[in-house]
């Protein structure tokens, strides 16, 4: 079946599962080599469950910036004449003159998801959009299970289901927002991932006591967002650690996110990439930009100033018991600084408690035995982010994610994002290359980590 359902005898060479940010990196690696190659194009489509473009829509908070470079867009760092670049951008809306005028190079969060819609809407043609990927599995419908190729279901959002045939898939689908053990989010529990829309669901003046819990730049943001935004209200974040501490992007410890850091990382020995961890977590992992601090710690001084105290931080402190039932949210905090528990009722509870990786096993399914997987549990993957196989599949499913294990601290980040998606775009055409000339694929074999 193809796209919209009906029989179809097409095969793509890569079907995308997501259409974020990183599978539109690849979409537009794909479209650069075919422009490059045009006797030789790719057939690709992407599917993606939301039924627009969107990326972390909660978190677009007013004047809330990147983290990256601004060169660190969907192709730069791989094709720096790419008409997908931030600069390309800025040029297409009229306002390269004066950004470059602004001197920064971290644009707003909201800037950039500018950008991401308009490169976005260029591929349109290659994604569909409502439609979400529930398995994938060895075609087979012909009779013995067949090596190279893959079949998708995909279910619409009026209910429908469909087929597609692939030799390849790229899943991308993105983090899936954590939260502690029995707790759910509800209209006064919120996921910092479902932030904004909750919020503005709710009457202002309705939100008398608010808390965020959390040590991480969500946190943090959000904390200062409630603040500014709700004067009558007191604000409390409940930090695990004592304090905020802040991130660590001073040029050598960015190292750890340059694309050559992903060849010391994968090739490197067990020591090596625990170093990696222990020494350089402090660049991306609950840890704040020091602007964000320097915010939150200023009002809290004019607040000592004014003898005022709406903005309250409980350090070195857990939740250790949510109760959602009745009228109000309860709350049990537990002090690790004198190991005392305090009851509070809230009307907004945030957690900003960061998320869990990507999983391939959940659409795979069955299909997951036919991959290796090492020692502590986790998918094998090749350097070109590919599962190892664990039988005579020559298909490939490739990870945009859910690969720190293997490839370091830039898996599922922007940093690397386009030199990434150029690597498995070269891999699917470098294997379909050997396949038309008849020749097995050296790839995995040569490079896979345990």
């Amino acid at each position: 079946m193809d796209i919209a359902g009906r029989p179809s005898q097409e095969i793509y060479d890569v079907v995308g599962i997501g259409f974020g940010p990183s599978n539109m990196s690849l979409a537009i690696a794909l479209e650069e080599h075919e422009a490059s190659s045009p006797q030789q194009p790719i057939r690709c489509h992407f599917f993606e469950r939301q039924p627009t473009f969107g990326w972390h829509r909660n978190m677009l908070l007013p004047s809330t910036t990147m983290q990256i470079s601004f060169l660190k867009d969907l192709a730069t760092f791989r094709n720096p004449m790419s008409r997908f670049s931030f600069i390309s951008y800025l040029h297409a809306s009229d306002r390269l003159v004066q950004f470059v005028n602004n001197q920064d190079f971290f644009p707003t969060r909201q800037e950039f998801h500018q950008y991401l819609e308009w490169a976005a809407a260029d591929l349109s043609d290659r994604v569909t959009y409502g439609a979400e990927v529930t398995s994938i599995r060895p075609r087979t419908a012909a009779g013995p299970r067949t090596p190279d190729l893959l079949e998708i279901a995909v279910r619409r959002g009026d209910g429908t289901t469909s087929v597609v045939t692939a030799r390849n898939v790229a899943i991308s689908t993105g983090l899936v927002p954590r939260l502690p053990e029995g707790v759910t989010s509800d209209e006064r529990v919120w996921h910092s991932s479902q932030f904004l829309s909750r919020f503005h669901a709710q009457d202002p003046a309705g939100l008398k006591n608010v808390l965020v819990v959390g040590a991480g730049q969500s946190a943090a943001e959000i904390t200062r967002f409630l603040y500014d935004s709700l004067p009558h209200a007191q604000v409390t974040a409940v930090i695990p650690s004592y304090g905020y501490s802040v991130a660590d992007d001073t040029p050598f410890a960015n190292q750890v996110f340059d694309p050559s850091a992903v060849d010391e990382y994968y090739f490197g020995t067990e020591r090596a990439r625990d170093s990696f961890w222990r020494y350089h977590r402090n660049t991306n992992y609950s840890v704040v930009d020091a602007d964000v601090i320097r915010a939150l710690y200023q009002r809290s001084y004019d607040e000592q100033v004014r003898g005022t105290s709406r903005l309250h931080f409980r350090n070195l402190t857990r939740v250790a018991e949510v109760d959602q039932g009745g009228a109000a949210t309860r709350v049990v905090l537990h002090s690790l600084l004198d190991d005392r528990t305090e009851e509070v009722s809230v009307d907004a509870l945030v957690f900003a408690t960061g998320y869990d990786g990507l999983d391939p096993a959940r659409l795979l399914g069955d299909f997951d035995r036919y991959f290796l997987r090492d020692e502590a549990g986790r998918h094998r993957v090749t350097r070109d982010y590919r599962l190892v196989t664990a039988s005579d599949l020559t298909c490939g499913i490739y990870l945009q994610g859910g690969t720190e294990h293997t490839h370091g601290l830039t898996s599922s980040l922007l940093s690397n994002i386009a030199i990434r998606s150029g690597e498995i775009a070269d891999s699917i055409v470098l294997r379909r290359t050997e396949r038309e000339l008849g020749s097995s694929c050296p790839v995995q074999a040569a490079s896979t980590a345990a």
